[in-house]
């Protein structure tokens, strides 16, 4: 278990939890460990969906300015592919993901949030990729991630003014997904993690590698990857015993095993 990160696992649902007071500001230590239990989570066969989360009062504020500030072209250049290196980790966990946004997702923040297949934000969050007030540009996935999410416009719009949005706002151009109320947000985003326990793991994974590699490509080369992903899980004992089960007892049914 990391010092600044750790993985907690009940009821099927990992929580990659950032504990590093005040602000969860991403340091190289954190960077580490973040990817670190981003592999572990991975891995486990007992863990079926993940929650990132920040803590009751805040997400993460951002990198951490004294370890960069001083840095050269060179050390940069090395320390930005791990920055990168461990929020693509939270990308690549082949399972179901949400982020628990409460208080502040800026920059590195914010592109962790981005990292996850969806976000839930307390209704005094506030986002925002804040780097063009410090001379510099997004370097954990922001200039990629936030167009993809809301369109080149908005995303152009924020990191040229750096400009934090609200809860509101961030539902209404869908960089965040559902806003709850402050004390509730983590227990919701741990509901939704909660259904995929038991569910169909193959299929999962084949869902979110299919969406993810077609958003990279044009579309007929997006749907032969489709179609590659759903004959491949004609392999697996899950399809057998779904299809079964649909046949003789109805919809959702099933019991699968991940095989």
């Amino acid at each position: 278990m990391g010092e600044l990160v750790r993985l907690e696992v009940s009821d099927g649902v990992g929580t990659i939890r950032l504990d590093r007071p005040k602000m969860n500001a991403i340091s190289a230590q954190l960077q580490t460990e973040l990817a670190e239990c981003a592999v572990e989570a991975s891995a486990r066969d007992d863990v079926a969906a993940v929650v990132v989360y920040g803590g009751e009062r805040v997400f993460a504020a951002g990198a951490d300015i004294k370890e960069m500030a001083d840095l050269t072209y060179p050390q940069m250049n090395v320390r930005a592919q791990q920055l990168q290196a461990s929020l693509n980790a939270v990308a690549a966990i082949p399972k179901p993901t949400v982020s628990a946004i409460t208080g502040y997702a800026l920059g590195g923040g914010c592109e962790l949030a981005m990292c996850t297949d969806v976000r839930f934000a307390a209704d005094n969050a506030k986002l925002g990729q804040p780097e063009i007030l410090l001379g510099i540009v997004p370097g954990a996935g922001g200039t990629q991630r936030l167009p993809r999410l809301v369109g080149p416009a908005k995303a152009k719009d924020l990191m040229f003014t750096g400009r934090q949005v609200d809860a509101a706002e961030a539902l209404a151009i869908g960089l965040v997904d559902r806003v709850l109320p402050a004390a509730s947000v983590y227990e919701e985003a741990v509901a939704w993690a909660r259904q995929f326990v038991g569910g169909a793991s193959l299929a999962l994974r084949a869902v979110k590698e299919a969406v993810d590699r077609g958003l990279e490509v044009d579309l007929v080369t997006g749907l032969e990857i489709e179609r590659h992903a759903f004959a491949a899980l004609f392999a697996t004992e899950d399809q057998k015993t779904g299809m079964r089960s649909f046949i003789e007892n109805g919809p959702g049914k099933a019991t699968f095993e991940g095989k």
